[in-house]
């Protein structure tokens, strides 16, 4: 009797012990916290005096300070000309940005990418144009103007996962432009992403959701606002500056690849006004990933 019962007390025990182990792996598997990225497109509308009391001297304020409020870990800004680079490189002391102008030697509009230096790092830059040339300065098809696309290879300190994010503003005019100029940009996205990391395509691609160039897109990106777990805000946003009436337009995107490991916890569009005047023609949409 007295071994059985040792033998009963030293399997009891084992069995515990097991126990306690499974459930501590159980719960430092439940502890682990997520990565989130916050990524953001703002179309800041170009510095030209014809915008009156919209022009930029008179809201550069309200829009670094938004963008400080929201605290983007990387952001993609469209018709960012040279002076207004340097005026967000004083105001967002702790971002750097990649890109270059698209007429060539930091000259005309940029389609820069900012991002926070504290939260990631950049391995790999370039800027390619939307034409027939994309290695020289050039206006591609129906094109009204020369467009680019800014890209970049980002590593979240955090955690060392890496990640793809791209960012254009494709032409408003010519429908050609756009649909070639959007094919050009999946198609650098297959020639440099060998590692199938995660993928972020944002900008002003100036169509709205049902149109061929969104569309053509849907084969290897997701739209993030189809797949956020929560949205707010105004389903337009592109505003005009016209305070009083409803912005119905949605020609600004945040595109993540299939079949990566991103989550899209939070997709929103920020109409915030002070004096009823906005911070740009555009509101900035923002989404909160997670890996």
């Amino acid at each position: 009797m007295k071994w059985n019962t040792l033998f009963i007390g030293f399997v009891f025990i084992a069995f515990a012990s097991c126990e306690t182990k499974r459930n501590s792996n159980q719960n430092t598997e439940n502890d682990i916290t997520p990565i989130l990225l916050k990524v953001m497109t703002y179309n800041m509308r170009l510095d030209v005096a014809s915008d009156g009391e919209n022009a930029w001297p008179n809201r550069k304020d309200f829009f670094s300070s938004q963008v400080l409020f929201l605290e983007p870990d990387i952001m993609g800004v469209q018709e960012a000309r040279p002076n207004q680079i340097e005026d967000l490189n004083t105001s967002l002391t702790d971002y750097k940005y990649i890109g270059t102008g698209r007429d060539g030697d930091n000259k005309g509009e940029y389609s820069a990418i900012y991002y926070n230096s504290k939260k990631v790092k950049v391995e790999q830059e370039n800027t390619f144009w939307l034409s027939k040339t994309p290695s020289e300065m050039s206006k591609g098809w129906d094109s009204a103007y020369p467009r680019i696309c800014t890209f970049g290879l980002f590593t979240v300190l955090e955690n060392n996962q890496k990640i793809w994010v791209f960012n254009t503003h494709l032409d408003h005019i010519g429908a050609e432009a756009q649909k070639e100029g959007t094919k050009l940009i999946l198609d650098k996205i297959s020639l440099v992403n060998k590692e199938n990391l995660p993928v972020v395509v944002m900008g002003d691609f100036n169509v709205e959701p049902n149109s061929e160039v969104i569309s053509s897109t849907k084969a290897t990106m997701d739209d993030s606002k189809d797949i956020a777990k929560v949205k707010f805000g105004s389903d337009g946003t592109f505003n005009g500056f016209k305070y009083n009436e409803l912005a119905t337009r949605r020609i600004d995107y945040i595109l993540i690849s299939k079949l990566s490991n991103l989550k899209v916890n939070k997709y929103a569009v920020f109409s915030s006004a002070i004096d009823f005047k906005f911070p740009s023609d555009h509101f900035p949409v923002f989404v909160e990933l997670e890996f």
